[in-house]
């Protein structure tokens, strides 16, 4: 109790906590990447739980531990203090962040600000390469009113610690930290600088779920429209396979469409891919048609004429030089032929004589 009113006798929690006003005040920042919760593609949103700690030099309230039993810490109410105004200036919700009211203070006035944070920022998401994409949000801690004459904000731990610090990461959702890049900055505005670090956040998606469900059921479908071309023509089936391939394609365009993110900036890589696999079945179809048109066609023309295999057989055959021209004439037999016979004989000769010419 002594303590405490030897420390807050006279003291103003609005002013900055220095004696001169020349001297700088510097806020030193810790922050550990907790959780990744939510990746928002279509509003551009990243949902992150930190854990935050903030300190610095209370130049009002030091005191000496052997006039006071001893005492080295305290905790102190935090509206009783000087915070610095330190906010996230891609903050757009704080989301269900808990309050810290206590901070503590030692007796060389040094004060800890610890709290966990969930931080809504917006974040520039390039899914092009969805589901093997790599993201990088910015985080950026700066001061709302002092300039770098009179707060500057540094990291309590050094670059390399922090770009390799994932040892409190949940290691078990959708994204994968990769690592948290800092940077200072000195901001200008206005004719003033103020200070800022910057926090890049890189992570990565884990794309074994969208392998197995979107990307491998669509190489299966394509692999069986391939084999759709071994079935014969003459079976008829092979239109009705491809057609059933295409219908059932559509259908699991719609059941994964929930799936894909969902963006005006520009397409992913992973529709371009769906949308090619469907015009080829397309194409697929159509080539079917055709192949069965063109396997069917001796069957759809109309019968040669007498007079024409006459004088294609027996006359024309001299003239291209052809020596043995019985070959083309049909064999005589003891009963007439039918109909359908003289047809297949006459049909036949002028597909040879075809392929001989």
């Amino acid at each position: 109790m002594q303590l405490y009113k030897h420390l807050f006798n006279g003291y103003q929690k609005g002013l900055r906590p220095v004696k001169n006003w020349r001297n700088i005040t510097t806020v030193y920042i810790d922050v550990s990447v907790y959780a990744i919760l939510n990746v928002d593609e279509k509003n551009q949103f990243m949902t992150t739980y930190i854990w935050y700690s903030q300190y610095w030099t209370d130049e009002h309230l030091k005191w000496n531990p052997e006039m006071f039993d001893d005492i080295q810490r305290i905790a102190i109410p935090t509206n009783k203090v000087w915070v610095p105004d330190i906010l996230i200036q891609e903050l757009v919700d704080t989301g269900k962040s808990p309050e810290t009211p206590y901070v503590y203070v030692n007796y060389e006035g040094t004060i800890e600000n610890s709290k966990p944070i969930q931080a809504v920022t917006t974040c520039k998401l390039r899914i092009f390469y969805f589901p093997f994409d790599v993201q990088k949000c910015n985080i950026t801690f700066s001061s709302w009113l002092f300039t770098v004459q009179d707060l500057n904000i540094t990291l309590k731990r050094s670059a390399e610690e922090v770009k390799k610090d994932r040892r409190v990461f949940m290691n078990n959702g959708e994204w994968d930290l990769r690592g948290v890049l800092p940077k200072y900055n000195s901001l200008k505005e206005d004719g003033e600088r103020y200070a800022e670090e910057v926090l890049t956040v890189v992570i990565r998606r884990r794309p074994l779920f969208y392998f197995v469900h979107l990307i491998m059921p669509s190489a299966f479908l394509m692999v069986l429209d391939i084999l759709g071309f071994y079935q014969p023509p003459e079976s008829g089936e092979r239109i009705s396979f491809k057609i059933t391939l295409l219908l059932g394609y559509s259908v699991f365009l719609i059941i994964v469409s929930d799936n894909l993110p969902v963006t005006s900036t520009g397409t992913p890589l992973i529709g371009i891919y769906f949308i090619v696999c469907m015009a080829l079945l397309v194409i697929s179809v159509g080539e079917s048609i055709f192949i069965i048109r063109i396997n069917n066609k001796q069957h759809l023309q109309p019968k040669v004429p007498k007079w024409i295999e006459r004088l294609v057989l027996e006359k024309i055959t001299g003239l291209l030089c052809i020596r043995n021209q019985k070959m083309f004439r049909p064999p005589r037999a003891c009963s007439s032929p039918s109909s359908q016979e003289v047809e297949r004989t006459s049909t036949g000769e002028m597909n040879y004589l075809a392929f001989y010419v």
